[in-house]
């Protein structure tokens, strides 16, 4: 049984002092014990998060990380294992937000997915397909592409410790969500294909799910055989809100 995981990704919002409200709201929250719950702050808000989120059970992430493992000569970069270093404990790789506005490559992602695991952080790896995508019927295509940039350099163990998040591009912000049928559709593709490579691998790895997810639709998508929690935007944002998925990823 693959235990939930329900992540907020703040993307480059708060202020120090909304980031500690926040973190105060959340933690007097009734967050279920049988879903794992991360929070990842920008890199600004990293360190005070992670001070404040160690007294509870959130675990704290990354949105990013250099393709070096070591420190180097790399102006405004941060090395997994600095990120290490002040106590996180995840990492995104690959958000289509970072293929778009920072042009990152499948080359690129699977260069920081080897560094996070180096640095003993859990990636999580981030695929999905534009609306165009979409309507020229190349989603599953598109999503496979994705994920063999790293199984097809790495191998399968190394989905041992990380985690896929599926997020249609189109469904980013933009208020609107895949049906659970469709989001489930990709997720049952997503788990078939990397069975390919190891059958027991595919079981076990958790696929959330991203992209306008909400309180009032988390129940529906989390009831989905292979959906196994979700990567949160905006919702994430609002420590009621954010709660309410976690406890629907819960039941």
């Amino acid at each position: 049984m693959r235990r939930p995981l329900v992540a907020g990704n703040w993307k480059m919002h708060g202020t120090c002092a909304s980031i500690k409200q926040l973190l105060n709201e959340l933690a007097e929250q009734d967050l279920p014990t049988s879903v794992d719950v991360a929070v990842f702050p920008g890199l600004i808000h990293l360190q005070a998060a992670i001070a404040q989120a160690s007294q509870g059970s959130i675990v704290v992430g990354s949105q990013d990380c250099a393709v070096q493992l070591e420190e180097g000569a790399m102006t405004g970069e941060t090395s997994a294992l600095q990120l290490e270093d002040i106590g996180c404990s995840m990492v995104l790789v690959g958000h289509s937000e970072r293929r778009q506005l920072q042009e990152e490559t499948d080359s690129v992602i699977c260069r920081k997915f080897i560094a996070a695991q180096a640095a003993g952080l859990t990636p999580v790896l981030c695929v999905g397909e534009t609306l165009a995508e979409r309507e020229a019927g190349l989603a599953v295509a598109t999503v496979q592409k994705q994920v063999d940039a790293v199984l097809v350099e790495l191998g399968a163990d190394v989905l041992h410790n990380a985690v896929i998040a599926y997020e249609p591009v189109w469904a980013i912000g933009t208020g609107l969500t895949a049906t659970p049928e469709q989001a489930q559709e990709i997720h049952a593709q997503i788990r078939e294909h990397v069975a390919q490579y190891s059958a027991p691998i595919a079981q076990q790895v958790r696929i959330l799910y991203g992209g306008s997810v909400k309180a009032a639709n988390a129940a529906e998508l989390f009831a989905q055989a292979d959906i196994d929690g979700g990567l949160v935007g905006g919702a994430s944002l609002n420590a009621k809100e954010f709660s309410a998925i976690c406890r629907a990823a819960g039941n």
